[in-house]
């Protein structure tokens, strides 16, 4: 399980840089708890709670195609391109120069859950048909 195990440390080591991006923009705007209507800290914390609500399922899929036998290099590739993902997207929700990261990291994010989805159930199928 050499690439969930690396994708997930990956990944881990993204949700705690991110908590601490939520806890530096609520130092720096004075907001002890929440978001105070703050945009900025508003911004900072949908990034973490963007990367929350996909990292899961992304990586339980990972490692169940992994287990199952699938493509290594396949398996690679997805996951480092769902970590270049991750990394852009909360750079493009600061807005400013780097917007564009929330794009490409929004479209690289959708990429591999489709891509995982489909190779999930093809691996499935492929063998019952």
């Amino acid at each position: 399980m050499t690439v969930t195990l690396t994708i997930g440390g990956a990944l881990l080591l993204l949700n705690i840089w991110l908590m601490v991006r939520c806890g530096q923009a609520r130092s720096r705007e004075k907001v002890n708890v929440g978001d105070a209507g703050n945009e900025f800290v508003i911004r900072r914390m949908r990034a973490h709670a963007n990367f929350i609500e996909s990292a899961p399922l992304v990586l339980i899929l990972l490692g169940a195609l992994e287990y199952s036998q699938s493509s290594t290099t396949w398996l690679w590739v997805i996951g480092i391109s769902y970590v270049i993902g991750r990394i852009a997207h909360p750079f493009g929700m600061d807005g400013g120069s780097l917007q564009l990261g929330r794009m490409i990291g929004t479209i690289l994010t959708l990429i591999v859950q489709l891509a995982l989805a489909g190779t999930a159930i093809w691996s499935v199928y492929s063998k019952i048909l």
